[in-house]
């Protein structure tokens, strides 16, 4: 292969790359624990926060629904960097590209 057509080759690579990123960025994914879930973007913003269980939540529980909304921001960032590692999988084996 000559420079051009490898040029040509990292050029339509970065534009599908950037095409599978947007795509993931604009998903919606939903985190949930217990009592809580946590609506993403794929681009990790947090969209929504909603209290499922709101009849045991009182004063006292307070430390116990900090815990259950930790819970569901993990389960929902879990979930976007298995929707990445699907998309994106083949392009981290080139180094690192993102």
């Amino acid at each position: 292969m000559n420079m051009q057509q490898i040029m040509a080759q990292a050029q339509r690579m970065q534009k599908d790359i950037m095409a599978k990123k947007s795509q993931i960025d604009s998903m919606d994914f939903l985190g949930k624990s217990d009592w809580v879930e946590v609506g993403f973007k794929g681009n990790r913003d947090v969209t929504s926060v909603k209290i499922l269980n709101d009849a045991a939540f009182d004063k006292e529980n307070e430390d116990i629904l900090c815990d259950m909304i930790q819970l569901a921001i993990k389960d929902g960032l879990s979930k976007i960097e298995k929707e990445t590692e699907s998309k994106m999988g083949a392009y981290s084996q080139m180094g690192g590209l993102f």
